[in-house]
């Protein structure tokens, strides 16, 4: 093996177990052979990962970057189901190896990432001989879900415009991004964000830039964002 293969390795493991290092309890050789069966991908922003029909190649373990899960309805419209984070993995990616079936959903690169993916075999040896990857999995699961469900409780039950506010709290106070990006994290369409931003631009409370919003009244948002009807 030639040293600059060797040293390739060698930063991979440390910054898989920067990022997950629930790997450190597996041993030496079994960590060594999981490096070497996992793919090492790429991909720039907006590059499609995954899309709804395709089936699953492997398990995900995101070491930089950030991807987008979203879900299309028939009529063009999306939803933002959450995101992916490093250290974190996809839900949607276990569920299909677990379940033997295809993909629901879509996953974009939000910004440029870097992958480590698990091959579906060595994915189902972990899950069965690995307790703390097992724990790691299913611990991922409850999370997610209890954020699907509040994704679903905001979208059936709470007012555009309060959770608008409340995502421009959240991410403000400058919040990058078109109008169309807004309108999928929030289950809408562009056209009523883009009246609400304008709604809210009048009332004084932010400030309309090119793919940009400068929240300037943030208390304002926040009480509109309190609202729950």
């Amino acid at each position: 093996m030639s040293e600059s293969v060797l040293a390739s390795q060698q930063s991979l493991r440390r910054q898989l177990l920067a990022r997950f290092p629930l790997f450190a309890e597996l041993p030496p050789a079994r960590l060594g052979a999981l490096l070497g069966e996992a793919q090492l991908l790429q991909a720039p922003a907006g590059g499609v990962l995954f899309d709804a029909k395709q089936p699953c190649r492997g398990f995900p373990l995101v070491l930089e970057g950030s991807i987008r899960v979203t879900k299309a309805a028939p009529n063009g419209r999306e939803i933002l189901l959450y995101r992916v984070e490093p250290g974190q993995s996809c839900i949607l990616s276990g569920g299909c190896l677990l379940g033997h079936s295809d993909y629901s959903a879509s996953g974009i690169a939000e910004t440029a990432v870097t992958i480590l993916s698990i091959p579906p075999a060595l994915f189902h040896e972990l899950m069965l001989q690995f307790e703390p990857f097992r724990r790691y999995v299913f611990g991922m699961y409850s999370e997610r879900l209890s954020e699907v469900m509040e994704l679903v409780e905001e979208v059936a039950f709470r007012r555009l415009d309060a959770r608008l506010a409340q995502l421009l709290v959240r991410r403000g106070p400058v919040v990058e991004g078109t109008h169309q990006r807004l309108a999928e994290e929030l289950g809408s369409v562009r056209e009523i964000v883009s009246r609400l931003l304008r709604s809210f631009e009048q009332r004084g409370w932010l400030r309309i830039e090119r793919e940009r919003v400068t929240v300037t009244d943030p208390k304002a948002l926040a009480a509109l964002a309190a609202e729950r009807g």
